[in-house]
């Protein structure tokens, strides 16, 4: 056991030196910086595409004094509803009703979605909306609306509390989705490191010789704990920056975020264990799949399918959010792969730790399990040793007594 140990941080802190200490690991700690940029460009980009691509208008056939009543009507509903609430242009009615419909239809400036005629008494409209359109659903309460007597209603006075149970939990719900999905984005981010650096050694004939001189399974671990120690602190400044700039660039700075169930420093406590464990257990399967491949193009066929069943994993991990107590909620917390996404959404919603302790010995145990699988596994199949199967054994016997007899 201890020549275990000794030989798994010898591996750890010759993989751990090689990565921080290289002039890559800054462009490394530069990687979210990229994803972002992009973001913000392709954000901005659909933005203008909306705008300019607006559903159009609906062009109103009536007397001035209903338009009138259905403006201040709609107002109305755009001040309960925000944005999104469809756009009225009037028109006096003219001679041939029919002809002026099918020439505002065909109108370009601006775009007409569609004509509403025959004014608060008999209104009609005639358009490419169907039923089930929200803007069918929004003319409706504006006509409504504006057919009451009283176009002006009383505002309903409103006292501010401090807090209350149904917006406590929607925030905590929130604070759950956010931290699964940082949990998430990271791990997908730094696990192939890994899989990538374990082909780079088989490659080179290294790993060979690294084998021959310490046990599989040092080589497993020490490789696995020494990028997730890099991993941490490319987490450490990742936060960091994120926390800066939310002080300095949002009102309230990070007193403003909702608190979790268990508190905020309680949670970050539980965010980078969580973590730990996610990319022990997620490294663990990609160090797998990396001593099975033999090349980079065998790596990129076997991360393909690993890479889609973590956004699976990560659609399991979601249903704790808003439900922790579910069966599926349940199911996704034992499940090892997706209990450490799971557990994180769960303290973000429920006060209580001790659930917590048996998630880390339960995720601890499926770490060991699965590198003992890919120990095996690439001993079996890469170096060629260990014990065999009995079929081996009984196929071999059987062709060194032909070889005698012959």
């Amino acid at each position: 056991m201890m020549r275990l140990i000794r030989s798994a941080l010898v591996i750890g802190r010759r993989d751990f030196s090689a990565t921080v200490l290289s002039k890559a690991f800054l462009f490394f700690l530069l990687g979210p910086v990229f994803p972002l940029l992009l973001g913000g460009v392709f954000g901005g980009i659909g933005a203008r595409v909306a705008n300019q691509t607006d559903e159009g208008v609906i062009a109103v056939v009536s007397s001035t004094a209903d338009f009138s009543r259905m403006y201040s009507a709609r107002e109305r509903l755009a001040d309960a509803m925000g944005d999104g609430v469809v756009r009225l242009v009037h028109y006096s009615p003219q001679a041939d009703l029919r002809a002026q419909e099918k020439k505002l239809l065909a109108s370009r400036k601006p775009p007409v979605r569609a004509v509403l005629s025959g004014g608060l008494s008999h209104p009609h409209l005639i358009g490419a909306i169907g039923r089930g359109d929200p803007i069918l659903g929004q003319l409706n309460l504006i006509l409504s609306g504006a057919s009451t007597a009283q176009s002006n209603p009383p505002r309903l006075p409103v006292t501010e509390a401090a807090s209350s149970s149904g917006a406590e939990i929607k925030d905590r719900a929130v604070t759950g989705q956010i931290g699964q999905m940082v949990l998430f984005f990271l791990t997908l981010f730094l696990a192939g490191m890994v899989m990538s650096q374990l082909i780079e050694e088989k490659s080179n004939k290294i790993i060979e010789v690294i084998a021959a001189a310490m046990p599989i399974d040092a080589l497993f671990i020490g490789k696995l704990f020494a990028m997730l120690a890099a991993s941490v602190i490319g987490i450490i400044v990742w936060v960091s920056a994120g926390a800066l700039f939310i002080q300095m660039f949002t009102q309230g700075g990070v007193r403003a975020l909702p608190a979790p169930a268990v508190g905020w420093g309680v949670f970050l406590v539980l965010g980078i264990v969580y973590f730990a464990m996610n990319y022990l257990l997620i490294g663990a399967v990609m160090l797998t799949i990396g001593a099975q491949a033999s090349s980079a193009r065998e790596v990129q066929i076997l991360a393909m399918p690993a890479t889609f069943g973590q956004f699976l994993i990560f659609g399991l991990a979601s249903t704790v959010v808003g439900s922790p107590n579910a069966p599926k909620a349940l199911a996704a917390t034992l499940f090892p792969l997706s209990s450490p996404m799971a557990m994180l959404a769960r303290a973000a919603q429920e006060p209580l730790l001790w659930p917590h302790l048996l998630a880390f010995v339960w995720q601890g145990l499926w770490v060991v399990l699965i590198l003992r699988l890919a120990a095996r596994m690439f001993r079996k199949t890469v170096l060629k040793s260990g014990p065999r199967s009995k079929w081996r054994r009984r196929s071999t016997k059987t062709s060194e007594a032909a070889g005698q007899i012959t």
